[in-house]
């Protein structure tokens, strides 16, 4: 097997591009590798432009994925290995995923030895990648909701894949629910000392009690028919295309509730003021695309309710990336902390939770 896994951008070579190249097309030769941009965030992002003899065939513009050289992030995301589960999400589950994702050329990853993924750029094809802090129009919204809704009808209850895929439920997501415990209540002290007036002052003790909680809070929210869940749908892992959208970074997708996904996208993508304006009406639409694809024994009233308690959860995930640091631009950080309190606040979400 080609090894194409690398640590560093300065690995991303004419040798290591040709040997991605060679999982496809042996007879394309590269020939230059140029690197356009390095972000480091959650993982260390690199857009690169490789130039070969075949580029009717062969895109130019990719984009490399490897674990972050930030050591606050690193440290947050090595342990529950998030790069690794988005390479398998890659080789075992895109291609049967009804929602929109990047075209794939490689991943591999390997234990001790960190993760590469590789896919086309998204501006090879046109497509706009979205900013976490992009607020979205209530049709643009729809959009979303409408493709999450037939992402989660295609795996609803689908059991099965606990065993085909246990990777999604299995030691690792474990060991992430249990470190986000262990860390909860400081990583939210720390949060709320540095968000300061962002967040408002009656939200501080009920979320303090929350992290305190977090265990059973959690066994609540997992408490509903499962299917496969995203987990991180802000608006910078979104991307547009001719104005269809598509989702990016699969470090965190699980088996979850489906709302979950709605909640934690409603709450981080949309101004306060469109949220509320129109909150109830996309989760509406969610559950009509949820029937229209099969999906039986939607109650409407019963998933606004669940919606209410899972909002908890983004406003703790914008929380934690500011306590850790480096793992978002903080300006956007800063905005996606005002939207997700908004709606904790607006709609008594501590109190949707019995702890």
């Amino acid at each position: 097997m080609q090894n194409i896994l690398a640590r560093h951008p300065g690995d991303l070579t004419i040798d290591w591009a040709q040997r991605v190249v060679n999982k496809h097309y042996s007879h394309i030769i590269v020939s230059n590798v140029d690197i356009v941009s390095v972000d480091i965030g959650t993982t260390t992002r690199i857009r690169i432009k490789v130039e070969h003899n075949e580029p009717a065939i062969l895109p130019g513009q990719w984009f490399v994925k490897l674990p972050s050289m930030a050591w606050q992030a690193k440290l947050i995301t090595a342990l529950p290995r998030l790069l690794h589960t988005e390479v398998r999400f890659y080789n075992e589950v895109a291609r049967s995923v009804s929602v929109t994702v990047p075209h794939f050329l490689a991943a591999q990853s390997q234990l001790g030895r960190g993760a590469t993924l590789v896919l086309t750029d998204l501006t090879e094809f046109g497509a706009i990648p979205g900013n976490p802090g992009d607020a979205l129009t209530f049709p643009q919204a729809a959009l979303v909701v409408e493709q999450l809704a037939n992402f989660h009808a295609r795996f609803w209850n689908k059991e099965h894949l606990d065993h085909t895929h246990g990777w999604l439920a299995g030691p690792v997501r474990r060991l992430e629910d249990f470190l986000g415990t262990a860390m909860a209540v400081p990583l939210m002290k720390r949060g709320l000392h540095r968000a300061g007036e962002l967040v408002p002052s009656s939200l501080h003790a009920q979320a303090v009690h929350y992290a305190r909680h977090r265990r059973q809070a959690m066994r609540f929210l997992a408490e509903a028919p499962r299917t496969l869940v995203h987990h991180d749908c802000h608006p910078g892992n979104l991307f547009w295309n001719q104005s269809r959208p598509g989702l990016l970074d699969w470090q965190l997708v699980r088996f979850g509730e489906g709302i979950s996904d709605i909640a934690y996208f409603l709450a981080t993508a949309l101004n306060p003021e469109t949220r509320r304006l129109h909150e109830e009406s996309l989760i509406a639409i969610y559950a009509q695309c949820l029937e229209n694809n099969g999906v039986t024994g939607i109650d409407v009233e019963i998933l606004l309710k669940r919606y209410r308690a899972h909002l908890v959860y983004p406003f703790e995930a914008m929380i934690v990336t500011l306590a850790v640091g480096d793992m978002m631009n903080l300006e956007s950080n800063h905005e996606l902390i005002r939207r997700t309190a908004a709606a904790v606040e607006d709609l008594e979400a501590f109190a949707a939770i019995p702890i």
